[in-house]
Parts: C-alpha cells; sequence; structure tokens
C-alpha cells in the first residue's frame, strides 16, 4: 500500500486564508476599520508574519522530526478563523501522522520539536514587539483585558522596560501580542496530557506511568478553573472533546533504550512549559 499523500491545494488555500485572516485581526488590533475599507488590511501584517512564523515553525518542527525517523506525517493544516470569531484570526495549526511511531526516541524528537521551534521563534518577536509598545497608566484603563505574564514574559519586560511602575502597564503591540500567543501556545502544548506534545514527551520517557502524571495535571487544570481562571475549564473540555482522553496510544518498540540525549531534551521541554506557564492567561482590569 502506497502512503497517502499532501494535498497540495488544500494546504496552499487554508494556509493564504489563514493568511487573510490573521492580517484581518491585526489591522483590527492596530486600529483600522477593514469592515469600512478592506484595504486597510496590509496594516495588519506585522501581527500576521509574527504569528505565523511562530505557528509555522512549531509545526513543521514537527514534520522534521517525523521526516527523519521515517514517520509518515502530513504538511501543516492551518486553520483560518476570522475575527471577530477569534481575536487572532486563526485556532491554530496541526499536521497528521499517518503511521505508527516506531521508538521512543522518535516519539520524544517529534513532540518536542515543534514547542521548542516555536519557542525560539516566540522570543525575538516578543522582545521586537516590546521594543515598539507603549506603556499606559492602569487606572486610566478599567474593563481592559489583562494578559497574564509568565516567566519568561516578565523577563523580557524587565529588560526592555526597566523599573515599570506597579501602576503602569504595557500596551501591546500588535508584534509583541503575536510573541505571547506564541509562548501561550507553546506552554499549552506541553502540558502532559494525551497527545499534546507534552503528552508525548512524557509518555516517551516515563511509559505506562505517564497516566499518573496526565491524571495528576488533568485534575491541576479542573481545579485552576476553579479557583483562578475560567479558561483552564475550556481547555480541559477541548482536550476532553478533541482527544476523548488523557492518556497516550502505544508505539511500535517501546523497549527500546532512550539514550541521555534525548532525556535531556524532554526535560528542557518541560523547563520551556514552565518558563511560559501563565496561571491566569486573562482577566479584566477593574
Amino acid at each position: 500500500m502506497q502512503p497517502a499523500s499532501d494535498n497540495i491545494k488544500l494546504h496552499a488555500l487554508l494556509f493564504g486564508l489563514t493568511v487573510l485572516t490573521t492580517l484581518a485581526s491585526g489591522a483590527l488590533m492596530a486600529g483600522h476599520d477593514i469592515f469600512s475599507n478592506p484595504l486597510l488590511i496590509g496594516n495588519g501584517a506585522s501581527f500576521s508574519i509574527a504569528l505565523l512564523a511562530i505557528l509555522g515553525c512549531h509545526e513543521f518542527g514537527h514534520y522534521y522530526y517525523a521526516k527523519k525517523h521515517g514517520v509518515n506525517a502530513s504538511l501543516p493544516y492551518f486553520i483560518p478563523l476570522p475575527p471577530p470569531i477569534t481575536l487572532i484570526g486563526t485556532l491554530g495549526a496541526f499536521i497528521k501522522i499517518r503511521s505508527q511511531i516506531p521508538q521512543r526516541k522518535a516519539l520524544l524528537e517529534i513532540g518536542a520539536a515543534g514547542p521548542i521551534a516555536g519557542f525560539i521563534v516566540a522570543i525575538p518577536v516578543l522582545f521586537i514587539g516590546l521594543s515598539q509598545s507603549t506603556i499606559v497608566d492602569l487606572s486610566q484603563h478599567e474593563g481592559t483585558f489583562i494578559l497574564g505574564d509568565s516567566l519568561m514574559f516578565k523577563l523580557a519586560v524587565m529588560m526592555i522596560h526597566p523599573g515599570l511602575s506597579p501602576d503602569a502597564d504595557i500596551m501591546l503591540h500588535p508584534i509583541a501580542f503575536a510573541g505571547w500567543i506564541g509562548l501561550l501556545v507553546t506552554m499549552l502544548n506541553l502540558l502532559p496530557i494525551g497527545q499534546l506534545d507534552g503528552g508525548h514527551i512524557i509518555f516517551a520517557l516515563m511509559g505506562e506511568s505517564h497516566k499518573k502524571v496526565a491524571g495528576i495535571c488533568f485534575i491541576l487544570l479542573i481545579i485552576m478553573g476553579i479557583f483562578l481562571a475560567p479558561n483552564w475549564l475550556v481547555w480541559a473540555g477541548i482536550i476532553l472533546i478533541l482527544m476523548r482522553k488523557i492518556d497516550h496510544p502505544p508505539i511500535l518498540h517501546f523497549e527500546d533504550h532512550l539514550d541521555l540525549r534525548s532525556r535531556v531534551i524532554g526535560f528542557f521541554s518541560f523547563l520551556i512549559l514552565v518558563l511560559c506557564f501563565v496561571p491566569v492567561p486573562i482577566s479584566i482590569n477593574h
């Protein structure tokens, strides 16, 4: 049987539509009325390029290592969703794994390559965006959305805007917002549950013991959703709906040895999770 091939036209169409929807989102963020004048959509280019660079590198990280290990994988499917349905113009992207993954090392490297690549791109995007962002007085912006700070985001702010007053905050430039989204997507994907990237990594590292970790993490999502932010309940629901279970399907040769390099990659991935973790992703300034 011949391996399934990619429908290049479909991938190109989805990517093209996602370019348009992210352009529209970026232009709206920059204050342009694209509904009155659609030609203003070009003003969203900086946001669109920054966000799609992060998402694209994430997915092509998976794709490259899938091909390297002889795993049949599709090109990325980008998911366009226009504003105002989504603020960022997309639901992200994904690749399809069409054949069983042969070894623990292959599973770990395929799972880790995406978030590591996305993280590497998101960092300079965030720094560039923060350098173009403006400082605002929080008291004059009541009722606005406040984006949560990860350790990585706090570090970047300290470097770009040192000595920020407690009464002040940063009005993010669209590029900085793309960087923030990149860190959030990286964090969500690295949660060690099911077939998320973090689920692949923890299964490769721990085998069947991963079920305990996945179960604890899922319970923590529920607890955080109740006591910290309802966003976590939404994410927990998405995991159950899309994946239907929180454990991981088997691979062909789990008994194969996992070398030190692979283990270091796995632990580095979870260090990225810690750096990107946001307890309360979005709140409202009262």
